[in-house]
């Protein structure tokens, strides 16, 4: 897909339907960016993998971002100054183009993802305290409905969706896949006719 279609896709499409996760907890506040970026007139979608030595979420594949800290004025604010710590993607590089809804997890989070665009191509500079590996993932790849999965899981009784995508060596999971799904379906709203 290019970006000239990525960007009527987004803008005129509505959002699919939710997956709607009920959590009593109080939950913290967080944001991530969506970025992607055009290579040889493709999209290509930027993820991270966490170190292992990380509290929250180890060695799991994840987009740049992080906790709200007071001190931030947006999430928008958030998920920018987190890319920039995290690979040196300047907030100034990002065309922010929208959101998609909060999505809420086990662990605690809720997590506002923010869908931008790269304007320039750019050297990667990764805080090793903070990201292990940069990767890209075509967003060809993940249009495609039957390289994303989901499966119900029992906690506590009550059955969840869990997502993920597997894409050579790596395997997306948990929130990151939930949030990619959600923004493929909004991109292709008639796949969901043939869920896997």
């Amino acid at each position: 897909m290019k970006l000239a279609e990525f960007r009527l896709r987004y803008n005129l499409n509505p959002l699919p339907e939710l997956d709607l996760i009920q959590l009593s907890e109080e939950l913290r506040q967080a944001a991530v960016l969506i970025a992607l970026y055009e290579r040889e007139q493709e999209l290509e979608l930027i993820l991270t993998r966490r170190p292992s030595h990380l509290r929250a979420h180890p060695g799991q594949i994840s987009f740049p971002g992080g906790k709200v800290e007071r001190s931030d004025p947006s999430h928008q604010f958030t998920a920018l100054r987190e890319a920039e710590e995290e690979i040196g993607l300047l907030s100034t590089n990002v065309e922010v183009i929208g959101s998609l809804p909060a999505h809420k997890t086990f662990t605690g989070f809720e997590i506002t993802p923010f869908v931008g665009i790269v304007k320039q191509p750019f050297n990667p500079i990764l805080d090793p305290g903070e990201v292990d590996e940069y990767f890209t993932v075509p967003l060809s790849f993940l249009l495609k409905r039957y390289n994303r999965h989901t499966e119900c899981f029992k906690r506590k009784g009550v059955q969840y969706p869990v997502h993920f995508i597997p894409y050579q060596d790596y395997f997306i999971w948990g929130a990151t896949a939930a949030m990619i799904d959600l923004l493929c379906r909004q991109l292709c709203p008639d796949s969901h006719l043939s869920r896997s």
